[in-house]
């Protein structure tokens, strides 16, 4: 691992509803990728600041790579209205679009639940994208008291030939154990699960698992799949 940069900047990038409010935690300068992690649900309280968010950050941060993170339309300082998961592929698109005019390096996506979901669909059709992490990724249906469920529909993940790397709590409740082993075994190799043992969606209290899970599939897959993700 190396030494973690303590600059941060404060910017906004150009999407297609308006402008979106971003983080970014600088690298190294020798840094070999530039990393987006996309943050959950925002009528349900997702931001870019969100603790898991965080924690994915620091974990690819770790490595010396440049981490972006942004707010989805309608979030925190963010323009425009959410839009359903639809209009947030779009501005996906804008920050990986952002990171590549900036940095010029391959990248590495992460996302958490909804920010998952979304940016998988955007991150696995672009070729800049070299590496896939789906943190807490919904296996089912999602819905909050009388709203309409949210269905993720994942399927692109077949023939996602990228390395991915999925997390998940073993107490998850929008991804039970079953449900989440036969997305993960639908979804094209390479690929690897890990689920925390008391981790629940929010990996409250095993957040430090969380991270180290992520920091030893990036430097395996750095060292042992170089040609996949460079």
């Amino acid at each position: 691992m190396i030494a973690q940069s303590s600059t941060i900047k404060s910017l906004f990038l150009a999407g297609p509803a308006g402008r979106l409010e971003a983080l970014l935690n600088a690298g190294t300068e020798n840094a070999t990728h530039a990393a987006l992690v996309c943050h959950p649900h925002p009528l349900f309280g997702g931001t870019l600041h969100n603790k898991v968010v965080f924690h994915t950050m620091k974990a690819l941060n770790g490595f010396g790579f440049p981490v972006l993170r942004f707010n989805f339309r309608g979030a925190g300082l963010s323009d425009g209205e959410h839009d359903h998961g639809n209009g947030e592929v779009e501005d996906v698109r804008s920050a990986l679009d952002w990171l590549a005019a900036e940095f010029h390096l391959p990248i590495i996506f992460a996302g958490f639940s909804f920010g998952a979901a979304v940016g998988l669909r955007a991150a696995c059709k672009d070729a800049r994208v070299k590496a896939l992490i789906g943190v807490g990724v919904p296996a089912i249906p999602v819905a909050a008291d009388a709203e309409t469920p949210r269905i993720y529909t994942l399927d692109f993940l077949r023939e996602c030939a990228k390395p991915k790397l999925f997390v998940s709590g073993a107490r998850d409740q929008f991804a039970p154990r079953a449900k989440l082993e036969a997305l993960v075994a639908a979804a094209a190799e390479p690929k690897k699960l890990v689920v925390i043992e008391g981790g629940d969606h929010f990996f409250e209290g095993r957040l430090r698992e969380l991270r180290e899970a992520i920091e030893h599939w990036v430097k395996e897959a750095l060292s042992r799949l170089p040609s996949a993700i460079r």
